[in-house]
């Protein structure tokens, strides 16, 4: 039996909670349980839109809304995020959307914070902080780097920062008039939906607002595999996305791509260098010895890279234990070099072409 539904006032509009999910049989009840956990006493609805999922997703949502009729289940025929997005909040009734993903937990007041935060500030969008949390060494590692400057580069939304307007923000709660206002969610972008929407937000004239009150529990993949996947992925429309509004990308977005082309002409210089000192010494060549002793020096760039993930792994060794710095060790590099490649593919406008083979 479910609670009555209470009728919205000023101090608590109603709120519907939109959740894109595909193959998420792991996480997804955890995550809609989160939600009808809310100590927030206003009405409410969970509209979650359901891509053609394989794993049993399907299965478990039905029964879940059998049992609670605020859980409504829709199609989502795409499977992408922000057409998803799209149907939820087109098929939700209420003036308060949250965002919301398969993947996170909202704590019980987080509701609360964030509708109390909107009719304070006047935002359009109030989000918080993505507080990656693991429950295996390998997940506990991808929580670290998430949580870093050396993983994702330390934004307010991973490790905290002062209240106040913000370029972006964790999934988001918006005031529905502004989602209309501004066309809802770009549904040819895959990926960083969430930047772009509040890029037109604030050039519509809303405030996007950041506040540290709102964690967001995260669950990380738990494969090297799916974590190499989402990076690639989302380093593709990152790409996409400075080169389609490249003055309004931070340069912190470049930092991998950069470091992806330097460590890779740093090795292949230091090898064709070391080729060419065995030929120049075989032909007693001292030109090509000398050439060759100076594309050696290129290994210098992959070894300065090596020490840096070394640091960066004592330092998650000493927050997560032994095991998660070992981890650290493969989970860094993934990262760093899976966003860098897609990054580089996708502002090199490859993106349609690879999600047309991917699917993804």
């Amino acid at each position: 039996m479910t609670e009555p539904t209470p009728e919205p006032t000023a101090e608590r509009p109603g709120v519907s909670y939109v959740m894109p999910v595909l193959n998420e049989v792991t996480h997804v009840e955890a995550a809609i349980a989160s939600l009808l956990d809310q100590d927030y006493d206003g009405p409410f609805d969970v509209i979650v839109a359901l891509g053609p999922s394989i794993d049993g997703t399907t299965e478990l949502l039905e029964r879940l809304s059998l049992v609670d009729p605020r859980i409504r289940v829709i199609d989502n025929p795409t499977g992408s995020t922000p057409s998803g997005l799209n149907v939820a909040i087109e098929a939700s009734q209420y003036p308060i959307v949250v965002r919301v993903d398969a993947h996170s937990l909202l704590p019980r007041d987080y509701t609360r914070i964030a509708v109390e935060t909107m009719l304070r500030t006047g935002a359009a969008n109030v989000g918080g902080i993505m507080k990656a949390e693991g429950t295996t060494p390998f997940e506990s590692a991808v929580a670290v780097a998430y949580g870093s400057k050396a993983g994702l580069g330390g934004g307010a939304h991973h490790v905290g920062g002062k209240e106040g307007p913000a370029e972006t923000v964790y999934l988001g709660v918006f005031r529905r008039e502004w989602l209309t206002k501004v066309g809802l969610f770009n549904e040819d972008i895959r990926r960083g939906q969430d930047w772009e929407l509040n890029r037109r937000l604030r050039a519509s004239g809303g405030v996007v607002w950041f506040t540290p009150a709102l964690v967001v529990i995260y669950r990380p993949r738990p494969s090297l595999e799916r974590l190499a996947r989402q990076f690639f992925s989302t380093g593709l429309w990152r790409g996409e996305l400075a080169r389609r509004f490249f003055t309004a990308n931070a340069l912190k977005y470049f930092v991998p791509p950069v470091t992806v082309t330097l460590v890779v002409l740093g090795f292949l210089a230091g090898v064709v260098g070391l080729v060419l000192l065995g030929v120049g010494a075989g032909r007693t060549d001292a030109t090509l010895q000398a050439v060759g002793l100076g594309l050696v020096f290129g290994f210098v760039v992959p070894i300065v890279y090596l020490l840096f993930v070394a640091v960066a792994a004592i330092d998650a060794a000493r927050r997560g234990g032994g095991r998660t710095g070992a981890w650290f060790l493969i989970v860094l590099p993934c990262i760093h070099f899976s966003w860098g490649l897609g990054f580089i593919l996708g502002f090199l406008t490859l993106t349609k072409n690879i999600t047309a083979h991917t699917g993804r």
